[in-house]
């Protein structure tokens, strides 16, 4: 099996307190930090992973 293809955070600078998100297997989204990405994993599913975003974009519009 291929390993997960993570993607940093669009938001992050160039330090190493960055959030990665990936599809690990169909149906589970994985969430780790750069500073130990092989530490722990977040495991989630497509649709709390979503409701999240939603959640986290609808708020920093009322700052």
């Amino acid at each position: 099996m291929p390993s997960p293809a993570w993607q940093k955070s669009s938001y992050c600078a160039q330090g190493n307190s960055c959030v990665h998100v990936a599809a690990l297997t169909p149906g589970t989204v994985g969430l780790t930090e750069s500073g130990d990405p092989t530490g722990a994993i977040l495991r989630t599913t497509p649709t709390a992973w979503a409701a999240l975003v939603r959640a986290i974009k609808k708020d920093r519009t009322h700052v």
